[in-house]
């Protein structure tokens, strides 16, 4: 069956919101907005506030276009209550969204599945930090619910661990040491069943951190990655066990470093990743011929099939 564009009726993109996010959230919702317009969709932008509800509630919308990154948006809250309003919305569902937030029970369930994951620990107070030590310096020291690299650093030694831990814990009372891995960077965007190419990142900082996602005009995109063909069908095979184990849905990102040894170790699972003009899922999407409003188009398809 064909659809149009009147089909989706009444649509509202959900971007900004109260997270540390939101000002990425707004660039990516503002795009996807504009991506939806040109194709003739009925779509409205709405910077999300705590009033949300009222507003989705009382302006006869259809659906619903989630672009919230961050607490709120991506961990299963507004999705919640998008199911009470039974307004059906883009991505995953409650469940896969409130997993895929949490780094720190992402990694336990990949443990527990046997999907490779850097060693890691948990950082809730002072106490930890000797029991995290223990997986060794170099450590990625991040909060436990954030996006974006926001309230990431490394640590090299015990005091660079606390400065790193009360840097993080700024933004998250869970904070999570996860053992260094040198190597390359990869990430795997998912849109529906399957996965697209993997780009290799590079960049002269340190890490992939949040200057270098949205800023820094010195990021390197690869795509073809440079792998050979089976190991890249091997890691996109991979990212989307992990995307199934969270319980994700619909369309994401997975991200994955391997080492010099040619191992890979997954990293996290985005449920809503960045639409912006340096996100990663529509420069996949491109590279096998489908444009960034064709990319909008196809997620809000989704919405139309019973979850």
């Amino acid at each position: 069956m064909t659809i149009q564009a009147q089909d989706f009726g009444r649509v509202a993109v959900l971007m900004g919101g109260w997270a540390a996010e939101r000002e990425v959230s707004l660039v990516s919702g503002q795009a996807v907005l504009e991506g939806l317009l040109r194709r003739g969709v009925n779509a409205h932008g709405i910077d999300a506030g705590r009033d949300v509800l009222t507003i989705l509630a009382a302006g006869g919308y259809d659906r619903v276009f989630n672009v919230l990154h961050g607490r709120g948006g991506e961990d299963g809250v507004i999705q919640g209550a998008l199911e009470i309003l039974g307004l059906p919305y883009t991505g995953s569902g409650v469940m896969g969204s409130a997993i895929g937030m949490d780094k720190y029970r992402t990694k336990l369930l990949f443990r527990s599945l046997g999907l490779p994951t850097p060693e890691f620990a948990l950082i809730r107070t002072d106490a930890d930090l000797g029991e995290a030590a223990k997986l060794g310096f170099p450590l990625m020291v991040k909060p436990a619910l954030e996006g974006s690299s926001i309230g990431m650093s490394r640590a090299d030694d015990l005091e660079q661990l606390r400065v790193a831990w009360l840097k993080a814990a700024e933004y998250d009372s869970h904070v999570m040491a996860e053992r260094w891995v040198t190597g390359a960077e990869y990430t795997a965007a998912v849109l529906g069943d399957q996965t697209l190419p993997l780009i290799k990142l590079e960049t002269p900082h340190e890490f992939y951190d949040y200057d270098a996602k949205y800023v820094a005009d010195d990021t390197r995109y690869l795509i073809p990655c440079g792998l050979q063909e089976d190991l890249e069908s091997q890691l996109r095979a991979l990212a989307f066990r992990a995307f199934e184990a969270v319980g994700a849905s619909g369309w994401g990102r997975v991200d994955i470093l391997m080492d010099r040894q040619q191992n890979p170790w997954l990293i996290e699972v985005n449920t809503v990743p960045g639409m912006t003009g340096h996100s990663l899922v529509p420069m996949a999407a491109k590279a096998v011929g489908i444009d960034f409003d064709a990319l909008v188009w196809r997620i809000l398809a989704q919405t139309l099939v019973a979850r």
